[in-house]
């Protein structure tokens, strides 16, 4: 019994020492050879910086010619908890209309970012809310009426 004990709480503390280590994940662009940042306003076109980068993350949603998103996201999740943001980059790429060029170059990070209040899972709707007895009872009434001599098969009564 003495010897399993010690054994225990070393393999106890390998467990809890390995649980404090986060899970680290990478999302979005990934930088092989050249760094969205590299890009210089004035020299480079949209042919060399999709030659360079590939293709965007994202376009703009007003002007998805002349504005490129290059977005990339470090989470870190610690055990059981939900994954947190350690690190955001968003490298905008503007383009002048007439001539493809790079316009201008800008790097935003997490400070950068704005909270956003979500709502819950539902949409909420304007207008009356029935209550649970009116939900069992709104449909009392409204069922079809019975058949006639007088109806027409394909056709449609009027109620």
């Amino acid at each position: 019994m003495p010897r399993i004990t010690p054994i225990f709480a070393a393999v106890a503390l390998a467990a809890a020492a390995g649980a404090c280590a986060p899970t680290i994940a990478t999302q979005g662009f990934q930088a092989i050879d050249a760094k969205p940042q590299d890009v210089v306003a004035g020299t480079d076109t949209k042919e060399t910086v999709l030659a360079r980068l590939g293709s965007p993350s994202t376009t703009s949603t007003f002007e998805p010619d002349t504005v490129w998103y290059y977005m990339t996201q470090m989470t870190e999740r610690y055990t059981y908890n939900k994954p947190q943001v350690s690190q955001r980059t968003v490298t905008e790429i503007t383009f002048n209309k007439a001539d493809d060029k790079v316009a201008a170059v800008r790097t935003l990070g997490l400070e950068d970012g704005r909270q956003i209040a979500m709502e819950r899972r539902e949409t909420p709707t304007r207008g009356r809310q029935l209550t649970i007895l009116e939900q069992l009872l709104g449909n009392v009434g409204r069922g079809q009426l019975p058949r006639t001599e007088d109806d027409v098969p394909g056709q449609r009564r009027p109620d």
